[in-house]
């Protein structure tokens, strides 16, 4: 029989953190712990409320499944009984690393993937005045690459206060929904000229097949568009990259399937993260083995990381420990 733990939990931010759509300084958190045969499994997610989410409707959905899950529960059967979101991605990957863990082997190797290795991660800019901004700029100049959080008003002066401070840092900007069609064409050109590249969901979802037909001469990312693989059909003739969350894919599982069928369809790969510990980023380290741009600085942005967290040198993230997961 599997013992089954769920519980919320709260990291406190090193500080505010803002993006088009608010500010919050603490992340919340949802942890699943298995435990079977002297060996325990854990996952982390991050319920949403831009997706409807919440812990308590998280915690609430994972116990549903308790009985299932007690009595064994596997992967494929997991999804077929939660939809893609934080609740499955937390207990999917606990049940990959529980069976990393009875099996002795890693979770790449069950995967079929490679051994990873160390990847370079954005460090993120919260939302703030363009002097603010650059002050945070000329802080993380050493940083090769930067995500820029924006809003549409002022987003030029932003950025351009940003490359004043940070002359070498490659530069990708997100407008988190923020932008009106009106902007994209421009803002995309003079984006161009101060060096960015690539824009991330510069439309809120419901509006971006708009972006077919609006001229942009950097690379577009899907963001709150893109969950799973089903909609890579669809976004393909809108945005040359797709952002890879597993809090939006539903888990590792589901995560493997979308970077395949990215790949597949010609579409470079951003494997990103909402802001939470070393535990929520672990398991999204095999899939930037493959991307074009990882974005997993989640844990940076703590005051605390959680025990046995992910080790970064400047942006160089390395590949968790077995004690962390996997």
């Amino acid at each position: 029989m599997t013992r089954f733990s769920i519980r919320g939990e709260h990291f406190s931010l090193a500080q505010t953190f803002t993006i088009s759509r608010g500010a919050k300084t603490t992340a919340a958190v949802v942890v699943v712990e298995l435990s079977r045969d002297g060996c325990i499994g854990r996952g982390e997610c991050v319920p949403y409320p831009r997706y409807n989410e919440s812990v308590a409707g998280t915690i609430g959905a994972l116990e549903s499944l308790r009985p299932q899950v007690e009595a064994g529960l596997d992967r494929a059967a997991l999804q077929r009984a939660l939809p893609p979101g934080a609740a499955r991605n937390a207990l999917d990957c606990a049940l990959w690393d529980l069976k990393a863990k009875l099996s002795g082997r890693p979770a790449y190797e069950l995967a079929g993937l490679a051994a990873p290795r160390p990847v370079a991660t954005a460090y993120t800019l919260s939302l703030d005045d363009p002097e603010v901004m650059g002050r945070a700029a000329a802080q993380h100049a050493d940083r090769p690459l930067l995500k820029i959080k924006l809003a549409g008003r002022d987003d030029l002066d932003r950025v351009a206060a940003i490359r004043a401070n940070a002359p070498d840092s490659t530069l990708i900007v997100d407008a988190n929904e923020g932008w009106s069609p009106a902007q994209v064409e421009p803002l995309s050109v003079a984006l161009a000229d101060l060096g960015v590249a690539l824009i991330e969901q510069p439309l809120p979802a419901a509006q971006d097949a708009l972006l077919a037909d609006l001229e942009h001469p950097i690379p577009f990312c899907a963001d709150e568009s893109c969950h799973t693989a089903t909609d890579l059909a669809e976004l393909a003739s809108r945005y040359e990259c797709v952002n890879l969350k597993l809090d939006k894919t539903g888990g590792f599982s589901e995560g493997l399937r979308l970077a395949a069928e990215a790949h597949t369809r010609g579409l470079d790969l951003m494997v990103g993260c909402m802001i939470a510990t070393s535990l929520a980023m672990a398991p999204a380290i095999l899939l930037a083995q493959q991307a074009r741009f990882v974005d997993l600085d989640g844990p940076l942005l703590l005051q605390k990381d959680r025990e046995h967290g992910l080790r970064y040198e400047g942006s160089l993230l390395h590949p968790p420990q077995t004690q962390l997961w996997g």
